[in-house]
């Protein structure tokens, strides 16, 4: 499996913020992520276990994003990263 870096130097990735839309308000976001709240992702593993690339999950800090990949990988995907805080992540994806 190829470490997170190499993904995203590969740009070719599904994000999935698991924060909460209000977090993203107050917060921020990055572009072209998709929002599935962590309480969302349970009823919504399917739309996410058909994704055909690797699926990048992030939060405010990486412990929800990794209890959403944890749960996600216990159901089938292989493909999954935790890409941890979004701040880190969008400074990270400017820097590639």
């Amino acid at each position: 499996m190829k470490t997170l870096e190499e993904i995203l130097k590969d740009g070719h990735y599904a994000l999935i913020d698991v924060r909460e839309p209000m977090e993203l308000m107050m917060d921020g976001e990055i572009e072209g992520a998709a929002n599935i709240p962590l309480g969302e992702v349970e009823e919504r593993q399917e739309e996410i276990l058909s994704i055909d690339k690797p699926v990048i999950l992030f939060c405010r800090s990486g412990n929800r994003s990794g209890k959403a990949l944890e749960y996600l990988q216990s159901q089938g995907l292989e493909n999954g990263y935790n890409g941890g805080g979004w701040a880190e992540l969008k400074n990270t994806l400017q820097n590639i």
